[in-house]
């Protein structure tokens, strides 16, 4: 007879067959990692051109390059499929889907919902079902084991709950997934510890936590606290800028205190799928029990005003050379949500973009990396050449993001005026140089 030692005696002895839903940021990285540790794995994907990128080991993930990715898909230990009937092999299902927001800022959760169902019609006994993506507390019980139950499956028995919230930061080469803590919470002690053998086999440390809220929870406040810093931060920088301080010495003084202090830095907007959408997901939830979470708005609020913010500095800056947006040719310098990586998603650089078009600037960037992007209304934009001297030809240089690949110290020498967002540029520039938070 199946039971839950059964299965997590396959995880431990690395016999078993893992599925993943969704090969992206979170899904792939870690497809790959089980199976280089042994195991078969199952990606699922709706997208056929995606299915055949992969099983060619071609990598669209900057963290996991293609070398990496053919190993595991050259000796068919990790193969990715469109046929969900495959889901039946597997002894877990993990779910990597995406969780984006609704046009009225609600969470968009029908790609769980989606994912749920195609399980539904496919699992077999004695499956561990773990859910990954980012959602709100309460999910798991909603959405996984309600809709399962009611298909005929009996939880403890035929099937497992977890939830294990993912905590990927795209580009970093320190913490990766296999050494970055993993809080793992199940519905029942069952649960639990089949989560546990599972993510053992590939995971440093494992954090167990009493139940699928507590871990539902836990990825919300981690991400909560951040944009609520950032938030906090950035209005400092704009308060700076009224009082004629700089930020950003005030900040490495602030920096010297060796307790109590926790350096943030302000910025053009946040970015990512994490920190924009978290708390949105926390505050959409605190709704329902009749409770409004004004920390969580209010930094929502800052942070979404700071695009516009930037495109304000932008004409200050112009009209210190009595040139005004309009008309003007601007050159962004970075477009991805963060250094290093070609990561677009939310990334503040596009409504600095847009909203600098909107006020009839001639805009161009140049990202080696995010090399392309679609603006609201489905134009695609591509990158310029990178190109130090054709910047002298721009009237206003604005850096959003800068990578390791640029030279900082060629975009300050022949710009003709630069607005630095992120203090990154020469000091020796600074007359031509007007840095966010620094009047």
């Amino acid at each position: 007879m199946n039971t839950v030692e059964t299965l997590i005696t396959t995880f431990k002895n690395k016999e078993a067959t893992i599925a993943v839903m969704g090969l992206g940021y979170v899904g792939l990285p870690l497809a790959v990692l089980f199976a280089e540790q042994g195991m078969n794995v199952i990606g699922f994907e709706l997208s056929m051109d995606k299915v055949c990128l992969i099983n060619t080991g071609v990598s669209d993930i900057m963290d996991i390059p293609s070398e990496r990715l053919k190993k595991v898909t050259s000796n068919e230990r990790f193969v990715a499929t469109t046929d969900a009937t495959e889901l039946g092999d597997a002894d877990a299902i993990i779910i990597c889907v995406p969780t984006p927001l609704t046009a009225s800022y609600e969470p968009d959760i029908s790609y769980i919902n989606n994912a749920v169902d195609i399980i539904r019609e496919n699992m077999t006994p004695n499956t561990l079902i773990v859910l990954e993506s980012t959602t709100y507390p309460g999910t798991s019980r909603e959405l996984l084991l309600d809709p399962i139950e009611k298909s005929g499956f009996t939880l403890g028995e035929d099937f497992y709950i977890c939830y294990s919230p993912e905590r990927v930061d795209p580009g970093n080469k320190t913490y990766q997934t296999e050494n970055t803590p993993k809080v793992v919470g199940g519905i029942g002690e069952a649960s639990t510890n089949a989560g546990i053998a599972l993510y053992e086999t590939v995971i440093n440390q494992v954090v167990p936590v009493a139940s699928t809220e507590v871990a539902e929870m836990s990825k919300l406040l981690e991400n909560t606290f951040r944009s609520i810093n950032i938030a906090f931060i950035n209005e400092m920088a704009m308060l700076c800028d009224k009082m004629g301080i700089d930020i950003w010495e005030t900040i490495e003084a602030s920096s010297t205190k060796p307790f109590g202090f926790m350096r943030f830095n302000p910025g053009p907007g946040i970015g990512g799928h994490c920190i924009p959408l978290d708390p949105i997901y926390l505050s959409w939830k605190a709704k329902e029990a009749n409770f409004f979470s004004r920390f969580i708005e209010l930094a929502q609020e800052t942070n979404s005003q700071m695009p516009e913010y930037i495109v304000q500095k932008a004409g200050t800056a112009l009209n210190t050379v009595k040139k005004s947006l309009n008309g003007s040719n601007i050159l962004l310098v970075g477009m991805a949500y963060k250094e290093d990586i070609d990561d677009l998603r939310e990334s503040p650089s596009i409504p600095i973009f847009e909203n600098l078009v909107e006020q009839g600037a001639n805009v161009s960037f140049c990202d080696p990396l995010a090399t392309t992007f679609r603006d609201k209304d489905g134009e695609i934009h591509t990158t310029v050449d990178v190109d130090y001297e054709k910047m002298s030809q721009y009237d206003l240089v604005i850096v959003l993001t800068c990578h390791k690949a640029f030279d900082k110290e060629k975009i300050a020498k022949h710009s003709s005026l630069i607005l630095d967002t992120k203090n990154v540029l020469p000091k020796q520039y600074k007359e031509k140089t007007i840095c966010f938070g620094n009047k």
